[in-house]
C-alpha cells in the first residue's frame, strides 16, 4: 500500500466534504465554533482544527450560505454563533442530491 498516497487522498476528501458536514450540522440548530468542532468529532472521525474551521466559516459567510451573530455570555466572553441562511438551506438540499448520486455511482462501480 502507498501510505502517502492514501493520506493525501484522505486529506483531499476531508477538504472536499467538510463544508457539507458543517452545513448538515448547522441545519439542526445554531452553534458556536468550539461547539461545532465538538459536533464534528462526535459524528465523524475527522479532526478539525480551528485554523481550518474559522476560515471555512468565513468563506461560507461571504458566500451567503451561513450567517453569524455575537451572543453575550454570563461568563463575559461573547460567542459567535453560526446558522444557515435560506440560501444555505437550499445549497444543502442540492448538495444532498449530489452526494446521494455520487454515493450511488461509487457503489455501482465497487460491485
Amino acid at each position: 500500500m502507498n501510505t502517502e498516497f492514501v493520506q493525501n487522498w484522505f486529506s483531499q476528501v476531508k477538504k472536499g466534504t467538510l463544508s457539507y458536514i458543517i452545513l448538515i450540522i448547522l441545519n439542526e440548530k445554531e452553534y458556536y465554533g468550539y461547539e461545532l468542532v465538538q459536533e464534528i468529532k462526535i459524528h465523524t472521525t475527522l479532526e478539525v482544527a480551528e485554523g481550518t474551521l474559522y476560515p471555512l466559516l468565513n468563506r461560507l459567510k461571504t458566500e451567503g450560505i451561513v450567517d453569524s451573530k455575537w451572543v453575550e455570555q454570563e461568563s463575559g466572553i461573547p460567542r459567535k454563533y453560526y446558522t444557515l441562511t435560506d440560501s444555505g438551506k437550499a445549497t444543502l438540499t442540492e448538495m444532498k442530491k449530489i452526494w446521494s448520486a455520487l454515493g450511488t455511482a461509487i457503489h455501482k462501480i465497487e460491485k
